[in-house]
């Protein structure tokens, strides 16, 4: 006599092929651009979300120009002037940590079982959401340019060169996502992710060079601040912007957006798989 072996579904599914994820670097990158403009959408429905990357750099602008910048630098507009560039940096790298936020939050709701269902590269939310933020990077550096001209700050260079300086900040601020990435996939609790991104962006923001110069700091500080990628591109930005030296600058900063990438990139899509 001849039995009939009747699978559950939830074993039909187990044993379904689900949609493949393999694909091409080009197609990943069709598809991460796809998805970021949903991250576009994002900011259309709430502009508010703009407020993070707009508001705090024109306040620590003002902050130390008016209130430090004449104990620093013996006069204030001397001080914009070196201080702006930094601030632009200073800025993306506090910007990126609402990309893993995001990230965190859309996990914590369900979003990305959405996305496991699709026939997308599994790295491609990721992607996405990075790409996305070019447009918070664009409004904040524009924003901030403006108020910086109202009080004062002139490009000593040319328009090509200050050009040069922010897109360089903003391909800083897409490699330094990636850490933000890595750590909303790692942190369980939304509430908590701050706090822990705040003990990476820290060192970076405020150990530079970003609102004084590093001889005037002691020695074991200057051996970090004179390493420190922000410092790199503060003086890059600097040197595009109000002249100065470039090309050493100019290669630490490339040298350091590689190193980001290739160690942070395969972290978020480790701690990304791990999550979901």
């Amino acid at each position: 006599m001849s039995t009939t072996t009747v699978e559950r579904p939830e074993q039909a599914e187990q044993r379904s092929p689900g949609p493949t994820r393999r694909v091409g670097p080009l197609r990943t990158l069709q598809h991460g651009l796809t998805l970021a403009g949903r991250s576009v959408l994002k900011i259309r429905k709430s502009p508010e979300g703009l407020l993070d990357v707009t508001l705090q750099p024109i306040l620590f602008l003002a902050m130390f120009v008016y209130l430090l910048g004449g104990a620093i630098a013996g006069d204030t507009g001397e001080y914009l002037q070196r201080t702006l560039p930094g601030v632009m940096a200073m800025n993306m790298v506090f910007g990126s940590l609402g990309t893993g936020m995001q990230l965190n939050n859309d996990i914590t709701k369900g979003v990305f079982d959405r996305f496991r269902s699709l026939p997308v590269a599994r790295s491609a939310p990721l992607i996405g959401a990075v790409l996305g933020d070019v447009v918070r990077y664009v409004v904040s550096i524009a924003v901030l340019l403006v108020v910086a001209t109202l009080m004062g700050f002139r490009i000593e260079t040319n328009v090509v060169w200050a050009a040069a300086a922010i897109v360089l900040v903003i391909g800083f601020a897409l490699c330094v996502c990636w850490i933000s990435v890595m750590l909303g996939m790692l942190v369980r609790s939304q509430q908590a992710l701050p706090g822990v991104a705040m003990s990476f962006m820290f060192p970076l923001t405020m150990g530079s060079n970003v609102f004084a110069p590093t001889e005037t700091m002691p020695g074991w500080l200057q051996a970090w601040v004179s390493v420190n990628p922000v410092s790199k591109l503060a003086d890059t930005a600097r040197g595009l912007m109000i002249g100065g030296p470039v090309a050493g600058p100019l290669s630490a900063t490339l040298v350091w957006m590689v190193a980001l990438v290739v160690v942070f990139f395969p972290l978020a899509l480790w701690a990304y798989r791990s999550r979901v």
